[in-house]
């Protein structure tokens, strides 16, 4: 039971495009506010310039809107706890700073990178976890003084009490023991006075209202820190969940081995917004055992925390080709090429103005209806209605080479679909199939060598579907061509 105003936030760094695992989390806290009626919040955290770009924050923006997962605050959407991008909260971040360090909660460490660096190689040689040892934490004033006229630039640490409580309930995972005694004094300010990541999103949970933190679990480790700053400024903090990670086919952590790529790439690929939706969804969330297609407003319905996995979900590329095949299916034959369209001009294959050429891919596309996976491969699938310049794959050469008779074969077959007055689907496997008879060759085996001459491939539609479409002179044609495979 949710007991208090749900506000989440789906937090991404412009440091790179959007991933599936990112959009997987945007995704579940969307939902989880959907569901509760609350708030979804998209929160930019721009405080590494060095590895920041527009570039990123502007492709992180289409591929959140070609989901549909529009958020009620933050960038482009504005709200009372704004600005929404870190790199525009500095004076908030400098103003928390200051009091932590005023309080003591926080103090200057002048340690150069060299020394901490050999300090961690001593204690790995030890057996020892590389942890900092508070050399800094209590130097007199003086000393203080003395380090900084040298031009040693010092960073903020906090101060954390090794015998704080930082056990946490996640509703995800049960209950996290977390020994304090075991973290060091983290840094939350650079020398360039720049805060650091654990830092700022304590400050920004807390004043932006943030009721669950949903995320990753390769989080966990940076829950107890957060915790330890918010409650150290007077804050309560959220209430956490973090998601299982998700995995490559091999069950290791999916990575760009296992062909990862950044959400806006599967749109170009062809794939539908709500059957990726849908797909992600799916990753460590379940309704029950049985259903699987989930329209995005049926999700709202339905989603809960409670029926996340904690283990790890595999990424499978196959599945998510089905799903949006099922969704594909759904279309109409206008719809499907309509949606299909932007990937047909650019392949040549329709003109904004070629009332025939279109009429031709439109009937062809709905021949591969059955079949089309994705979007993206609208040309290839239809590219032979439109060249008169047919390549065999290796495969469809076998086929015709199979052929009994050959060369004949292939002829009195064009002969056949010449002959024919009344050149349709039905007209032509009848023909087909009683010539077959009448010479005492396999069926399949003319069949399979017409597929091959027509298309130059071993697989497509319905045959006679396709050749009546093609049309009469092109089909005669095709297969005379043909021949020519064959050794004189």
């Amino acid at each position: 039971m949710i007991k208090k105003a749900v506000r989440v936030r789906f937090a991404p760094a412009p440091t790179g495009h959007l991933h599936v695992g990112g959009a997987r989390t945007a995704l579940f806290n969307y939902l989880f506010a959907r569901h509760h009626k609350g708030v979804f919040i998209l929160r930019v955290e721009d405080t590494d310039p060095a590895r920041s770009s527009e570039e990123y924050y502007s492709s992180i923006i289409d591929a959140l809107t070609w989901l549909e997962l529009e958020w009620d605050e933050g960038p482009e959407a504005g709200g009372k706890y704004g600005p929404y991008r870190q790199s525009e909260r500095r004076a908030i971040y400098d103003e928390y700073l200051h009091k932590l360090k005023q309080s003591g909660g926080a103090y200057e460490c002048f340690c150069t990178p060299e020394e901490l660096e050999e300090r961690r190689e001593r204690m790995r040689a030890t057996g020892e976890a590389p942890r900092y040892n508070g050399r800094c934490a209590d130097l007199p004033p003086a000393e203080r003084e003395r380090l900084a006229q040298q031009g040693l630039k010092p960073c903020l640490r906090f101060r954390l009490d090794p015998k704080a409580d930082l056990t946490f309930d996640d509703l995800i995972r049960g209950r996290v023991e977390i020994d304090a005694a075991d973290l060091d004094d983290f840094v939350i300010a650079r020398p360039d006075g720049s805060p650091t990541y654990n830092f700022v999103c304590a400050v920004d949970d807390a004043n932006m209202a943030i009721s669950h933190v949903i995320r990753g679990e390769d989080h966990i480790s940076n829950t107890p820190r957060q915790i330890a700053v918010s409650r150290a400024l007077g804050f309560e903090p959220a209430t956490f969940a973090h998601v299982p990670l998700l995995l490559g086919p091999d069950k290791s952590r999916l990575s760009k081995r296992h062909g990862a790529k950044a959400v806006l790439e599967y749109k170009e690929e062809g794939y539908l917004p709500e059957a990726f939706v849908n797909f992600l969804a799916l990753l460590g969330w379940s309704y029950d055992d049985e259903r699987e297609l989930f329209t995005l407003k049926e999700l709202k319905k339905v989603f809960s925390l409670e029926r996340v996995a904690k283990k790890g979900a595999v990424f499978d590329v196959d599945k998510l080709r089905w799903m949006n095949g099922v969704y594909l299916r759904k279309f109409s034959a206008e719809e499907l090429f309509e949606r299909a369209r932007p990937w047909l001009e650019p392949a040549g294959i329709v003109g904004m103005e070629d009332d025939e050429r279109v009429a031709l891919a439109r009937a062809a596309l709905a021949l591969e209806h059955d079949k089309v996976k994705t979007l993206g491969e609208a040309p290839y699938l239809v590219e032979f209605f439109f060249t008169e310049e047919i390549e065999y794959d290796d495969r469809a050469t076998k086929n015709l080479l199979k052929l009994p008779g050959g060369v004949d074969m292939l002829r009195d077959v064009a002969e056949l679909c010449a002959a024919l007055p009344d050149f349709t689907a039905e007209a032509l496997e009848k023909s087909v199939r009683a010539l077959a008879e009448e010479r005492g060759v396999s069926a399949g085996k003319v069949i399979h060598a017409m597929r091959a001459a027509l298309s130059g491939r071993t697989t497509g539609p319905s045959l006679f579907e396709m050749a009546a479409l093609m049309g009469q002179e092109r089909v005669v044609k095709r297969l005379m061509k043909a021949t020519s495979v064959y050794k004189r």
